[in-house]
């Protein structure tokens, strides 16, 4: 696998990292709300650890080509955003104060961010269309060695943004706790009309 290949690849997947959505929303929650920001980040890159598995073991293609499993995958990820959502509408965060105790466990905290990457249905897509994309078949490297390359270098971008966003959110909105409930509830109303869209999007037509 040619290094040129993995540059491209890598300057496709930071733009898309870049792009807000339900993992920005969730590090910036969990930056004013937490400590730290590094459990959460440490899950949301755990779930991308988990895409590419899915999609190196071929699973990915089986769920994309079954309407009645991916039909249940996208509903059950959409509900999840949408209810992550209205947790951050009706309970907006505040920023942390120094030597506070977190609003919950490191464990919590990672395993929320997992499921707001690994049950988000249109990072599954985005992993199963992207990827081999990128892939040689004519390289020495076996495909699913190659896949794994391409997620694991996703996966380090998304470590870099999420904690920069997350971090960054607290020094920014620390010492502004009325703009940091304000930046919390519109991330909130993100997820949830990210989460309300791929619902609509299961409606039969």
């Amino acid at each position: 696998m040619e290094l040129s290949t993995v540059a491209a690849f890598w300057a496709v997947s930071f733009l898309l990292v870049l792009v807000p959505g339900a993992d920005w929303a969730y590090a910036i929650t969990a930056g004013l709300r937490e400590r730290t920001v590094l459990p959460a980040v440490g899950g949301l890159v755990a779930g991308y650890v988990g895409l590419t598995a899915v999609v190196v073991a071929g699973v990915a293609a089986l769920v994309a080509g079954s309407p009645l499993v991916l039909t249940v995958l996208m509903t059950v990820g959409a509900g999840y955003l949408v209810w992550l959502g209205v947790v951050a509408l009706t309970r907006p965060s505040a920023p942390a104060a120094a030597g506070t105790a977190s609003t919950g466990s490191w464990l919590r905290q990672a395993v929320k961010g997992a499921g707001v990457s690994g049950l988000n249905p249109k990072a599954l897509l985005l992993f199963l269309a992207l990827l081999p994309q990128f892939t040689d078949p004519g390289a020495p490297w076996p495909f699913a060695a190659q896949i794994a390359l391409l997620g694991l270098v996703h996966t380090a971008s998304c470590a870099v943004v999420y904690t920069a966003v997350g971090t960054g959110a607290r020094r920014v909105l620390g010492a502004r706790p009325a703009a940091a409930r304000t930046v919390t509830r519109l991330s909130g109303l993100a997820m949830v009309a990210l989460g309300v869209a791929l619902l609509v999007e299961q409606l039969p037509v």
